[in-house]
């Protein structure tokens, strides 16, 4: 019975059923290369670090009193002379000149937006945001915190919202930082502080830090 030529036969076959099955997995990299981090946390599944700013929105109109748009049209969605002041004087907040060190620049703004939803919020930011030469991200609607939360943390850092008052602590819950010590559990009937959050090493902290942007700020 003549010889098989050399480099056949059973050992070539397994050989090459062997090449066959790791061919996929060394293509895919799953040799050498680790999974891509996750956006919200770091390679080990740890949490990224992360600062986000809380800001309620400017003062609004009294009732039975009205509010002005950029043209000056009278509409009670919109913020009242002393909001729109307000909004003027937020970029100042993060200018270490006027004492509020503790408040980095933001890299990103976002304002409660949606359809059907008053404008207040926007309206707030939208000076700081083009002192900043960003945009003011509009995209989640009140309701919509915890979608919101994971967009904050995956945004550039440090972050600014600026929300409506009852949905703060439906966001902070979302954030996970609702058990630190000192959190209030609603938002004080104020338009003059910020609820500064930040998240170190997977750990958040709180402080609130005064606005002082006008007269009869606290």
């Amino acid at each position: 019975m003549p010889e098989a030529p050399a480099g056949t036969g059973p050992r070539l076959r397994r050989r090459t059923v062997l090449a066959a099955a790791l061919g996929p997995l060394a293509a895919a990299g799953c040799s050498a290369e680790e999974p891509a981090p996750d956006p919200v946390h770091g390679p080990a599944g740890a949490p990224r670090d992360a600062m986000v700013m809380l800001i309620r929105h400017a003062e609004k109109p009294y009732p039975g009193d009205t509010g002005e748009d950029a043209e000056g049209n009278e509409d009670p969605g919109f913020l009242s002379l002393r909001g729109l002041r307000r909004a003027e004087e937020l970029p100042g907040l993060f200018t270490p000149a006027r004492g509020s060190s503790l408040l980095p620049r933001p890299a990103a703004v976002f304002a409660a937006g949606g359809a059907g939803a008053p404008a207040r919020c926007r309206l707030t930011v939208e000076p700081l945001a083009a002192a900043l030469r960003i945009p003011v991200r509009t995209r989640f609607a009140v309701g919509a915190e915890a979608a919101l939360a994971r967009a904050v943390l995956t945004a550039p850092q440090p972050v600014l919202a600026c929300w409506e008052h009852h949905g703060v602590p439906r966001l902070v819950r979302a954030l996970g930082a609702d058990r630190l010590p000192g959190v209030p559990a609603a938002w004080p009937d104020r338009y003059d502080v910020v609820w500064a959050f930040t998240r170190r090493s997977g750990r958040w902290t709180f402080r609130e830090v005064p606005q002082h942007l006008l007269s009869g700020d606290a």
